[in-house]
């Protein structure tokens, strides 16, 4: 099992690269304010990282429907 612990430097990245920014663009900069002053979002990306940790630990096997369901619930859907 991967004990990798994502750091925020690295989820900043991931989200800047997605949107098409670079890292200290004004876009990046001002979602990761957001990100470190909004209790809903701090929360909301805490409910993910421990569903996907209970998906690892438990090794949990799921139908591909749910697995759909799921991704599209947590907004991860490309």
């Amino acid at each position: 099992m991967n004990n990798h612990k994502t750091s925020c430097k690295e989820v900043m990245s991931h989200i800047c690269d997605n949107l098409g920014e670079e890292l200290n663009s004004p876009k990046c900069i001002e979602i990761k304010a957001h990100l470190e002053n909004c209790e809903n979002c701090q929360h909301y990306f805490q409910s993910i990282e421990t569903t996907i940790q209970f998906y690892k630990k438990y090794n949990v096997k799921i139908t591909e429907d749910a697995h759909s369901r799921l991704i599209e619930f947590l907004g991860l859907k490309e």
